[in-house]
C-alpha cells in the first residue's frame, strides 16, 4: 500500500489518496484506490482503516498491535467519554514499541522489552506509566474478547511499573495571603472574578470554562456544575459541552461573599457586550476562554506579584488546602470539589491536615502541662 498526491486536486481543494492490491475471499488480486482526502494523514488513516478491513474479513491473527490499537479506538469512540477517548491518544505514542508485534506472537519478551522502555527511555512518573499499562491490557482484553486470542501464557507475568525510591510529586499551593498578593495586581474586573472561582471554588480548568452566567444565581449565592469544555476542540469556535469528569462532579456550591461581589461587577460589565445573554460564558464573552489565556494571565500575574508559579490545576489544590487548614469537614470537602469518595480526598490531601494536626498535638501538650502543674 502507499499513498500519493494527485496534482488535480478536487473542487474543495482535496489531493491525497492511497491504492493497492489486495487478494479477495476466491484469491483472486483486486486494485483498490480511495478517494480523495485533504491531508496526507487523513489518507495514511483511511489506508489503515482499509488494511483492518481486510484482516476483519480474511485472517486475525495477522493483526499487529497498531492495527489492533485502531480496531479497538473505533469501538470505544462512541463508548467512552469525549476526555476518555482523547486521553487514548496521549498514551499510544507509548505503545510505539509493540505496533510492529503481530497479536498471535505476543509474549513476556515483549512485553518486558515494552517495561524496560518505559522504564529506561521515558521520564514519566510511575503513576503516569501504569496508566498507560492499564490502557495496554485494555487493548489485550479487546482483542480477547471480540477477537479470540489469548494471552494466558503472559498475563500472569505482567506486572505493573514500581519505584519505591520516587519521591511523590510535589502539589504546590497558594496560601490565603500568597492569593491576595497574586489578586492585587489583577485589574481586569472579569480576571478578578475568574481567579476567585478557581480559588474559592475549586474547578477544574474545564469546569470552568464551561461556566456560564445561567449557572450563577446571585440571589442565592451559588454556582452550579452542571458541564465542562475539554482542550480537544483545538479552537474556543467550536467548543463542544461535555459531561462533567464523574456523576459526582455535578455539584452546587454556595459562594462566598467577596466571590458573590465580585460576579456582580462583573456581570454588570459583561452586560455590556454586544449581545450579552445568560449563555455567555463567566470566564469569556459568546465563546469560552481559551486555556492558553488562562495559563498567560495566570503566569503573568504571578510574575507581577513576585509569587510562586503554580498551575491552574494547583488552584483546585489550594482551594482544598484553604478549607482543611481551616477545619472543614473531610466529607464537605469530598463533595464540594467533586470527588466520587472520600478516599480519594484523603489520598489526594491528607499531607494538608497540618492545622488539624496541630490542634492535637496542642491538645495533648496541653494536657502534659497540667500533668506538670499537679
Amino acid at each position: 500500500m502507499a499513498v500519493y498526491k494527485d496534482n488535480r486536486p478536487t473542487k474543495d481543494g482535496k489531493i491525497w489518496f492511497f491504492k493497492t492490491q489486495y487478494e479477495d475471499f476466491d484469491g483472486t488480486k483486486k486494485p483498490k484506490k480511495s478517494g480523495r482526502f485533504a491531508t496526507k494523514k487523513e489518507a495514511e488513516q483511511a489506508e489503515l482503516e482499509f488494511k483492518i478491513s481486510l484482516h476483519e474479513k480474511v485472517n486475525h491473527n495477522e493483526i499487529t498491535f497498531e492495527e489492533m490499537i485502531e480496531l479497538f479506538l473505533n469501538f470505544k469512540k462512541k463508548r467512552v467519554r469525549e476526555t476518555t477517548y482523547y486521553n487514548y491518544g496521549n498514551k499510544i505514542p507509548y505503545l510505539k514499541p509493540l505496533f510492529k508485534v503481530k497479536l498471535k506472537d505476543f509474549n513476556y519478551s515483549h512485553f518486558e522489552r515494552w517495561h524496560d522502555y518505559m522504564d529506561y527511555e521515558t521520564t514519566l512518573a510511575t503513576r503516569t506509566k501504569n496508566d498507560i499499562y492499564k490502557f495496554l491490557k485494555s487493548i489485550l482484553n479487546y482483542a480477547t474478547a471480540w477477537y479470540e486470542f489469548s494471552f494466558v501464557k503472559v498475563y500472569p507475568k505482567m506486572t505493573n511499573f514500581n519505584n519505591p525510591n520516587e519521591l511523590p510529586p510535589e502539589q504546590l499551593c497558594f496560601t490565603y495571603d500568597e492569593f491576595k498578593q497574586f489578586i492585587e495586581v489583577e485589574e481586569d474586573i472579569k480576571w478578578q472574578a475568574t481567579f476567585r472561582i478557581l480559588y474559592y471554588c475549586g474547578l477544574r480548568k474545564g469546569e470552568l470554562r464551561g461556566l456560564q452566567w445561567k449557572d450563577i444565581d446571585l440571589e442565592r449565592k451559588t454556582l452550579s456544575v452542571r458541564k465542562q469544555i475539554t482542550d480537544r476542540c483545538g479552537t474556543v469556535k467550536k467548543f463542544k459541552f461535555v459531561v462533567p469528569k464523574t456523576q459526582n462532579s455535578i455539584r452546587t456550591l454556595k459562594m462566598p461573599e467577596i466571590l458573590v461581589n465580585s460576579l456582580k461587577k462583573a456581570k454588570l460589565e459583561a452586560k455590556q457586550l454586544n449581545g450579552f445573554n445568560e449563555n455567555y460564558f463567566v470566564a469569556g464573552d459568546a465563546f469560552p476562554i481559551s486555556s492558553n489565556a488562562l495559563a498567560d494571565r495566570k503566569n503573568t500575574n504571578c510574575e507581577r506579584a513576585g509569587v510562586k508559579q503554580i498551575r491552574l490545576h494547583d488552584f483546585r489544590h489550594s482551594c482544598a488546602s484553604l478549607l482543611i487548614n481551616k477545619g472543614a469537614n473531610i466529607q464537605v470537602v469530598a463533595k464540594y470539589l467533586g470527588h466520587t469518595k472520600i478516599e480519594e480526598t484523603l489520598k489526594t490531601y491528607s499531607h494538608l491536615f497540618i492545622s488539624t494536626l496541630d490542634e492535637i498535638i496542642n491538645v495533648i501538650d496541653t494536657l502534659e502541662d497540667n500533668k506538670t502543674d499537679d
